[in-house]
């Protein structure tokens, strides 16, 4: 009974695996075979992953980038709405300008890693051919959402483990204060201010500001990096999908090709 259930299992794999790489072949109505298709797939990933992190990883990668800056987290955005009210907007705005830029330049260092085009690169050698169907006849951002979801665990320990330190050494330009006490000295000068308000306010509640609590800038800025990496791939992808200029290797072009 064991030896018929368990053949009878094998050839409902086997007859599986004939049908997805049937079903692959005929979704691209060409001559190609299974293993050029997963191959070019795979390209495709390798080239969107390294074009993407060698773009976020130089230099104003992400700090010139509108789409992928980094900008101050969701907890500090009273700082931002409530600053000229207070007055105090020429103290406090160098150091929203630096704390911006240093943590760019940390999601940037993050990107240029080798480590990090290690992860994508082990995660697009264990594609199968089903990964492959998938990807080829899903949306323009397939592939990126299976890399996505093959990779992001151990990025966002990469990344994390790059962008804390980063944060915590002291800034360059002369300024005694990593980012993370400058990022604290920010909220504390805000802080500082909502007091003076609320004191001057005190016969008037209904205008008092809460002041801000909570600082979460390592795990805003890690987060938001992998975001902007993430969207950088996705927009790689959809241009190997969809522009013949984009298919620099001749898999790429004979696979994608043959979608057109």
């Amino acid at each position: 009974m064991i030896k018929k259930l368990t053949f009878l299992s094998l050839s409902i794999g086997l007859m599986f695996y004939m049908s997805s790489c049937e079903e692959l072949e005929d979704a691209l109505n060409t001559n190609l075979t299974e293993a050029e298709i997963v191959e070019g797939l795979k390209e495709a990933l390798v080239v969107g992953t390294d074009t993407s992190t060698s773009i976020l990883g130089a230099t104003n990668g992400y700090l010139k980038d509108e789409a992928v800056k980094i900008l101050l987290p969701e907890e500090a955005q009273p700082i931002l709405d409530n600053m000229d009210e207070l007055g105090i907007t020429s103290v406090i705005q160098p150091f929203i300008d630096q704390t911006i830029e240093s943590i760019n330049r940390a999601a940037e260092e993050s990107a240029a890693l080798d480590s990090t085009k290690t992860i994508f690169k082990d995660a697009i050698t264990t594609m199968t051919i089903t990964d492959g169907f998938t990807i080829l006849t899903g949306s323009d951002s397939a592939a990126t959402v299976y890399l996505k979801g093959k990779t992001y665990s151990r990025l966002l320990t990469n990344f994390s483990g790059i962008i804390s330190p980063v944060l915590e050494k002291d800034l360059i330009n002369g300024v005694n204060l990593s980012t993370e006490e400058l990022y604290t000295k920010l909220i504390n000068t805000y802080n500082d201010g909502v007091t003076v308000y609320n004191t001057i306010n005190i016969l008037n509640p209904n205008k008092h500001m809460d002041k801000i609590t909570s600082n979460s800038l390592a795990e805003h800025a890690t987060s938001k990096a992998l975001d902007g990496l993430f969207l950088k791939v996705s927009e790689e992808e959809k241009a190997i999908r969809e522009d013949p200029i984009a298919r620099v290797t001749a898999i790429l072009q004979k696979v994608f090709g043959s979608q057109d």
